[in-house]
């Protein structure tokens, strides 16, 4: 299906293996759906109509210290938490329109529905 991100002001389409950087709006389309793995063995899956924000994400692959903050903006996202946030609590921040989610190592799916 289609994924694209869009990236200081262009959109880019998704291959496999493209690197998500601080900053990037991941779209599905209708028909998309997108996996994303980071660094830090952290699992994120975005349903058809999705818009996620991914605004910080640092990790020391030594201490595992660091951060991972994003938005929902709409749609569905299945997590699996990876390092960050098994190392230490509130290192890991997921944001929707109406709540934040601080994750301590687990696995959930969040859904936020589209503005009105």
């Amino acid at each position: 299906g289609e994924v694209s991100i869009e990236r200081a002001g262009a959109q880019i389409g998704v291959t496999p293996g493209l690197a998500v950087q601080a900053a990037d709006t991941v779209v599905t389309g209708a028909s998309g759906r997108c996996g994303i793995t980071f660094r830090d063995n952290s699992l994120l899956s975005l349903g058809p109509n999705s818009r996620l924000v991914v605004e910080r994400f640092q990790f020391d692959s030594t201490t595992y210290e660091g951060g991972f903050d994003s938005t929902l903006k709409q749609g569905k996202l299945a997590v699996v938490s990876g390092k960050i946030a098994k190392h230490g609590k509130d290192q890991m921040k997921i944001r929707t329109p109406t709540s934040i989610l601080g994750v301590r190592g687990t696995e959930f799916v969040v859904e936020a529905a589209a503005p009105r």
